[in-house]
């Protein structure tokens, strides 16, 4: 029984162990909430693409991604930037008020430990630049 309970709790474990390194941003996900500082759409036709989605019109049948760079400034001054290949991010202007979830990079990823990718928009609204709050 106790070889049992034994084998039991180190599958329990392995498991969890396997849900922490495969969903770890997931888990960790930061909400931000605050204002827009700034939003910059990168062009990567050159290099090596991880999702191809279509061509542009004007550069024939190479492929094409969205890519974001974001900066949001929270109610606590601090400016917090991501990488997103989220296409909602192209209508987002400096001065806008948004809710964004930001997935951090694991600590096992050394060079990259510390930092967000792929933020998510959660809400759009207009608000005062001085504010930092998203209004309904």
């Amino acid at each position: 029984m106790k070889a049992i309970k034994w084998v039991f709790s180190f599958i329990i474990l392995i498991g969890l162990l396997f849900g922490m390194i495969r969903y770890y941003p997931f888990i960790f996900a930061r909400t931000v909430i605050g204002v827009v500082v700034d939003v910059q759409k990168i062009e990567m036709e050159e290099t090596i693409l991880s999702r191809p989605t279509r061509t542009t019109p004007n550069k024939g049948d190479l492929p094409y991604m969205h890519s974001f760079a974001i900066a949001i400034k929270d109610k606590s001054n601090e400016i917090i930037t991501s990488s997103s290949e989220d296409r909602q991010w192209a209508v987002v202007k400096a001065g806008h008020c948004v809710e964004a979830k930001y997935f951090p990079y694991p600590p096992w990823n050394f060079d990259k430990s510390g930092t967000y990718f792929g933020a998510r928009l959660l809400k759009l609204s207009e608000c005062d630049p001085n504010s930092t709050t998203v209004t309904q």
